[in-house]
């Protein structure tokens, strides 16, 4: 299945370089580019991509708040694509926004193109959180600064069984599904099945989004 991309950057040379790179692959279509968040949100609801590259610093609208618009869509709207962040810095609190409000993960704009094939297959696939190790760093030192917002265990962490719990811990220490199951001693579907477990009970849409709840819930301790 090829998958639709669109490439939301204020630099021209980024979105063509981008594109050219993308665009080469066999199972990757680039649908459409923008300058800016505005643009970006219009050009995803007319062409609806299975995935926008969104930078997140931009005149206009921003990518976070952009992010926000197409990931929390107005009644009528009913496309969501899954939105993949670029940032030129390492540590960037729009990040952290971003996933809070839904984004699948992000990439530094420095990464090597090979990184960036793999970062929109894999959020495409929806399968796992790109997280690196330098995400999980970003990931904890988030949750670090922000510790009013952690030590309150939730409600919504009871829905789970102790299986899920585990399973969910895991996945926010950026663990993939392999390692998963090697550590719990359990068939890689069977942790699939789980993922897509707590994704539902929880309410979240994806990996990133655990990931974030697990540290904001204080189910994972930064550093840990």
């Amino acid at each position: 299945m090829t998958i639709r991309v669109i490439i939301v950057d204020d630099q021209a040379m980024v979105r063509a370089g981008f594109a050219a790179l993308l665009a080469a692959q066999s199972d990757i279509d680039v649908v459409g580019e923008a300058p800016d968040g505005v643009r970006g949100v219009e050009l995803s609801r007319r062409t609806h991509p299975d995935i926008v590259l969104m930078d997140v610093r931009m005149p206009e609208m921003d990518g976070l708040e952009a992010a926000r618009r197409l990931l929390t869509p107005p009644a009528g709207v009913t496309h969501r694509p899954r939105v993949l962040m670029l940032t030129t810095f390492d540590v960037d609190d729009y990040v952290y926004e971003a996933l809070r409000a839904g984004a699948s993960g992000f990439l530094l704009k420095d990464a090597p193109p090979d990184d960036l094939i793999a970062a929109v297959r894999v959020v495409a696939s929806g399968d796992a959180l790109l997280a690196p190790s330098v995400t999980r760093r970003l990931i904890a030192d988030f949750a670090r600064q922000t510790p009013a917002a952690r030590g309150k265990p939730t409600l919504r962490l009871k829905a789970l069984t102790q299986r899920e719990t585990e399973v969910l811990t895991l996945v926010a220490r950026g663990r993939s599904n392999t390692e998963i199951a090697e550590s719990l001693v359990l068939a890689e579907q069977t942790v699939k099945t789980h993922v897509s477990r707590v994704l539902t009970k929880l309410g979240l849409r994806d990996r990133a989004q655990a990931v974030v709840f697990a540290y904001e819930s204080g189910l994972v301790a930064a550093g840990e």
